[in-house]
């Protein structure tokens, strides 16, 4: 447990201007580092340099739900730590203490998951800290738009993809400003977990983000929602036009989810209401994108995968309807075809067409080695063997009956193998593998 008297400021000149940190437990931590400015519904401007900056208690967010789900099978959401912003565009730095200034260190830009709708980049969840130790990496968190604010559009009014907008904009700051954190330019690494991973996956094929990075990590993209979204998407974008000029963002925020229920009919990918949307900038249409991915697969190298079971986060856990109600054996046919349908099916259809445009691809799945794991590999499981931090974690009912040593065991190993990746684009078959990860070259 690191006391007060563990802590310390220290203080980065860089071009972009003076930015105060946190050094403690062997990092240093640049804590929301502002990035660009938004207007509603307009894109993000990019600021020339830092804005008078405290080091706060209160983490910014952009307006959003609270989800029960998460609440329970992860963590508790104090609110009290969390500071609504509906122009959330923030990042956190965090760097190794012991640092030889000559050096050039890999960059790892995790954008966190949440469905397009909750979440922010820097949670104690996702602390990155012991990875950035164990490996000599720089770790950069990055925040933005969500739900309404950032991934739903269709008029010029209000446009689509203003959160992926807000990812560029941080790539770009990142590619011009990370060398004065010890960060290496020209290795960029983007790691995204779930719609995170999603979102990577059409950066690479979006427009102004050549040269922005040269690797990919893909963990559990939920990429058998991205396809036929056209009419649900539209229909969600007019019911909610009542709502664009509420001036208390979070009355907008809670007024969306009254329309949730109507959009059923669109079957499985409406527990997804937000997401990127096809033929809007900086986007293709939905039927040039395999062909687009094929022409850019050379560009960068990727590793994706996923958990072995997904789905049963919400099939088995499930407190409410016909769920509960369901034998075991019927529950776990239903999360093999849903984690297959949803998960693992366009993984390997999306790794096998970068394959075919002669990319250099990388495809894993994590799977549970415990007999005593009622919810198995499920969804999120892969984030606190990367973000190891057993104080947030502990209470998480995704872990239940699983003993934190084997999280440390495998995950140790597991980061080493994404660091080795990170720095590299490769990973050596010598390279020691953790029991729970099956990984091969596409």
């Amino acid at each position: 447990m690191t006391t007060q008297q563990d802590k310390s400021i220290y203080t980065f000149h860089t071009s972009f201007g003076t930015i105060s940190a946190l050094k403690e437990n062997g990092v240093i931590k640049a804590k929301s580092i502002r990035y660009a400015r938004s207007e509603r519904f307009k894109k993000p401007r990019p600021l020339e340099y830092a804005e008078t900056q405290e080091i706060s208690d209160k983490t910014p967010v952009c307006p959003q739900n609270v989800s029960p789900l998460l609440d329970r099978l992860i963590q508790k959401t104090d609110v009290e730590q969390f500071e609504a912003d509906e122009s959330p565009q923030f990042l956190t730095i965090t760097r190794p203490e012991h640092f030889n200034e000559k050096e050039k260190l890999p960059v790892i830009v995790w954008i966190h998951g949440g469905s397009y709708e909750i979440g922010c980049g820097d949670l104690p969840t996702s602390d990155p800290s012991v990875w950035v130790k164990e490996q000599h990496i720089v770790i950069v968190s990055v925040s933005y738009r969500l739900g309404l604010f950032g991934f739903l559009g269709g008029s010029e009014e209000r446009p689509a993809n203003l959160g992926l907008y807000d990812m560029i904009a941080a790539l770009q700051w990142i590619k011009k400003y990370i060398c004065d954190f010890g960060g290496d330019p020209e290795n960029i690494t983007l790691f995204g977990q779930s719609s995170g991973g999603d979102a990577i996956a059409h950066l690479m094929i979006a427009e102004e983000t050549d040269d922005l990075f040269q690797r990919a990590i893909i963990h559990s993209a939920p990429l058998g929602f991205r396809i036929n979204r056209q009419k649900m998407s539209h229909e969600f974008f007019l019911k909610t036009d009542i709502l664009k000029d509420e001036p208390d963002a979070l009355k907008m925020v809670a007024g969306y989810s009254n329309f949730l229920p109507s959009f059923r009919k669109y079957g499985l990918k409406t527990s997804m209401p937000f997401c990127t949307q096809y033929g809007y900038p900086p986007l293709c249409r939905e039927e040039e994108t395999v062909q687009n991915w094929k022409q850019n697969a050379k560009k960068y190298d990727v590793l994706i995968g996923s958990n072995q079971d997904e789905t049963a986060f919400y099939v088995k856990t499930s407190q409410t309807g016909i769920y509960t109600y369901l034998p075991h054996r019927i529950l776990n046919k239903i999360v093999r075809k849903t984690t297959e349908s949803i998960y693992e099916k366009p993984a390997k259809d999306f790794a096998e067409n970068l394959a075919a445009g002669g990319g250099n691809v990388y495809q894993f799945v994590i799977r549970s080695t415990l007999k005593n794991n009622y919810i198995g590999a499920s969804h999120c499981v892969d984030l606190p063997l990367l973000f190891e931090n057993k104080e947030a974690w502990q209470s998480a009912e995704l872990l239940k009956d699983v003993p934190w040593e084997y999280i440390q065991e495998n995950g140790k190993k597991l980061r080493a193998l994404w660091a080795e990746f990170a720095r590299t684009g490769a990973i050596s078959e010598n390279s020691e593998r953790p029991e729970i990860l099956k990984l091969r070259k596409v």
